[in-house]
């Protein structure tokens, strides 16, 4: 009966451990503060910044494996600018005005284009 407990015990210790979240991270950074956002498997799933709890600045997203997957600009908690959205080999260049999408860029490997991807 002891060992039956013990066991069971420690079946559920490793599902509860297994099913843990990664909890955000948090960092003030002079005016703002620095979110780090994660996958269940511990990967970074987005980073960004508040500026009065708001979205403010460049925000990344990265997929499950770590690449990136989105970047783009906030100001004031909207979109703004030119966002990137990559999908295997296409590039999508997105502008956007007043939190509206303006226009839609699609690129791919007929139409190659660098962007810096820090």
């Amino acid at each position: 009966m002891r060992t039956l407990l013990f066991t069971l015990a420690m079946m559920f210790s490793v599902v509860a451990f297994a099913q843990q979240e990664v909890q955000p991270q948090y960092e003030v950074e002079g005016d703002m503060v620095k979110a780090t956002y994660f996958h269940e498997n511990g990967q970074i799933a987005q980073t960004g910044y508040y500026l009065n709890g708001k979205l403010q600045g460049v925000w990344k997203a990265y997929d499950r494996d770590g690449k990136k997957i989105a970047m783009g600009n906030y100001e004031q908690g909207e979109k703004v600018g030119k966002w990137f959205f990559w999908e295997a080999s296409t590039l999508n260049e997105v502008s956007y005005d007043n939190s509206r999408i303006a226009t839609v860029t699609q690129w791919n490997n007929a139409n190659p284009v660098v962007i810096n991807q820090e």
